[in-house]
């Protein structure tokens, strides 16, 4: 993901509500920054962490919401970190309103692409911790890795492979087994 000019301008929540139909992009810090469509592999790996989350989610009779990209998500309440994450897992119905998640989820799930590389490594962590996210997952199918931080405990995080059956640290009992994703 690129600013979306060299030039400087400063951007706010308007201008990424009037975005043509169709196009995505994130706001940090009053600068745009687009995003290329997904790939299929992505969109695999996406709705494969969807299904997995939103069945135990269901089978467990949890409060939980999970929501698939592109789906809203206003990390502070002053607008300017508005992200579109993969996954977003939101415990607390009254963050949520008819635009999105006001407040940090309770766990995110970033699907490394090329270009989001260092978004999702770097920056979107830095935000994510910051905001008082739980948990993150960074899903990275060149890699075929997959980097958990329990947040919540201030763990190192743990790296894991696409052959691993991984806990979800926010539930007691969620695991998710990578050995299933049928790419």
């Amino acid at each position: 993901m690129a600013p979306a000019s060299a030039q400087e301008k400063f951007h706010t929540i308007d201008d990424i509500y009037n975005l043509p139909e169709g196009s995505r992009a994130e706001l940090i810090d009053g600068q745009i920054y687009y995003m290329a469509p997904p790939s299929r592999r992505h969109q695999d790996i996406l709705s494969f962490l969807h299904l997995a989350i939103g069945n135990y989610i269901a089978n467990n009779n949890g409060e939980c919401k999970v929501y698939p990209a592109p789906f809203a998500v206003f990390l502070f309440a002053d607008d300017s970190k508005y992200l579109e994450p993969d996954i977003s897992v939101i415990c607390d119905k009254g963050k949520l309103d008819d635009r999105g998640c006001k407040g940090s989820p309770d766990w995110v799930i970033e699907i490394v692409s090329p270009a989001s590389r260092p978004m999702d490594y770097y920056t979107k962590l830095s935000l994510y911790r910051s905001a008082g996210v739980r948990e993150y997952w960074i899903v990275d199918p060149m890699k075929q890795t997959v980097l958990v931080y329990d947040m919540e405990h201030d763990s190192a995080p743990a790296i894991y492979s696409f052959a691993d059956n991984i806990k979800a640290n926010i539930y007691d009992d969620l695991w998710i087994d990578f050995r299933k994703l049928n790419l």
